[in-house]
């Protein structure tokens, strides 16, 4: 009898969590996969993710269960309850759509339109279901049909991954889809995360997007910096092909970011009413990277509008990024991470984030440089500057114009971009 007891109260327990699904207000675990922890040997040999997960309540397995029972209508969030950001909602907080009071991710349907020419994604190792995941996550929220093309650097297919770069590259791939819908998509995968290996997906990548007319290149990756950054500049210098990377998620400066040749991408968190899910202030994020290059001259484009010093500083602007009000992913594993609906965050969003709405501002500027140059001279117009401040370790603190910790801030519709 006792026994039969347990069964049905462990059962109710399981009912009553998919009956209040995690809420992105609810205590959840933060989770750091592997390939977003800082690497091990040499400086300057491989680089990491810049990505970080949702565990709710009861676990992702659980969640997703439940979203299977009570499955949402399609343009709409996955789940009832959670601010957890679809595309809707970050094109209502950035002005890309028809602004609505509160933005909440579980009633605005008003998507991002646009995009055009190309976006490459650079990730290393293979990730086997990129295209039905895709295909599931525009299927949810109503986006049109992806058109993706997977490369492999080397012309043979990359092993996979036992350290979350599958779940990186669902990440940038859905996430430039929501922002630039038409945009035509190259995933190109390196076949692993050295240097060499992704320096060369990058030139691989440079030459299918330049091909196409020109676009973005976005590289959620990065590491520490290390003195012989500055001999692979060059490769971020393909004509008609601009390039992002993030700032990084902890104290320090990372590479590629820093690179002058380089839109370096901050982070921010949206906060929501806990109880409404209503959009009440977007501020920085208290992990985002940020700071002072060690080798890497000041810019142009950044000594001719204020900043002063000698070195180049990081990063430039900022989008959301804390996994705490992260976006909506959709993902299939093979490298024994959970997978399913989960939320996303770390500067790995605000990067291919950002590269879509560069896509379909539609300006496809010569360089990074140039389209440097026109986000910083129209920053006061064209950006939110968002304030708060970045963690304790540094004392970085988003003040009024350019910081450290935002950059010139975060985008207020497309133009100037």
């Amino acid at each position: 009898m006792n026994i039969v007891l347990l069964f049905l109260a462990a059962c109710l327990s399981i009912v009553s969590l998919w009956l209040a699904p995690a809420s992105a207000h609810e205590a959840v675990q933060i989770v750091t996969p592997i390939s977003s922890q800082i690497p091990t040997g040499a400086v300057g040999q491989s680089a990491r993710t810049m990505i970080h997960y949702i565990q709710p309540p009861g676990g992702i397995q659980a969640f997703n269960q439940k979203i299977e029972a009570n499955p949402r209508p399609f343009g709409k969030s996955p789940a009832t309850g959670t601010a957890y950001s679809t595309p809707a909602s970050i094109g209502c907080v950035y002005k890309l759509t028809s602004s609505l009071t509160g933005c909440n991710p579980n009633t605005v349907t008003a998507l991002p339109q646009g995009g055009s020419k190309a976006i490459a994604v650079v990730v290393a190792y293979n990730y086997l279901r990129a295209l039905k995941d895709l295909q599931k996550f525009s299927t949810q929220f109503g986006l049109p049909a992806p058109n993706l093309t997977i490369v492999y650097a080397t012309g043979s297919m990359p092993r996979f991954s036992p350290s979350a770069w599958e779940m990186e590259a669902a990440l940038d791939l859905q996430w430039a889809h929501a922002m630039a819908p038409n945009a035509k998509l190259y995933l190109v995968e390196a076949s692993s995360d050295s240097i060499g290996s992704l320096i060369a997906a990058v030139d691989k990548a440079s030459a299918l997007v330049a091909a196409a007319g020109g676009g973005e290149v976005s590289m959620s990756w990065g590491m520490p910096e290390f003195a012989r950054e500055t001999t692979y500049d060059s490769h971020f210098t393909t004509p008609n092909v601009v390039y992002l990377a993030p700032a990084g998620d902890s104290a320090e400066t990372n590479y590629p970011c820093v690179s002058p040749n380089v839109v370096c991408v901050g982070g921010t968190t949206l906060r929501y009413n806990a109880s409404t899910n209503l959009f009440l202030q977007e501020v920085a994020w208290v992990n985002t990277g940020g700071g002072v290059s060690q080798y890497e001259s000041i810019p142009s484009y950044q000594s001719a509008n204020g900043i002063t010093g000698t070195m180049r500083q990081v990063p430039d602007l900022s989008a959301a990024a804390d996994p705490n009000s992260g976006g909506w992913i959709y993902y299939t594993p093979s490298d024994g991470y959970p997978g399913g609906w989960m939320s996303a965050g770390g500067t790995s969003w605000a990067t291919p984030m950002f590269a879509g709405i560069l896509n379909a501002a539609g300006s496809f500027y010569k360089s990074s440089a140039a389209e440097l140059s026109a986000l910083y001279t129209g920053a006061s117009a064209h950006f939110t500057d968002v304030s708060g401040w970045c963690g304790d370790y540094g004392g970085i603190t988003a003040g009024t114009g350019y910081d450290q910790c935002t950059g010139i801030g975060t985008p207020v519709g497309y133009a100037g971009k």
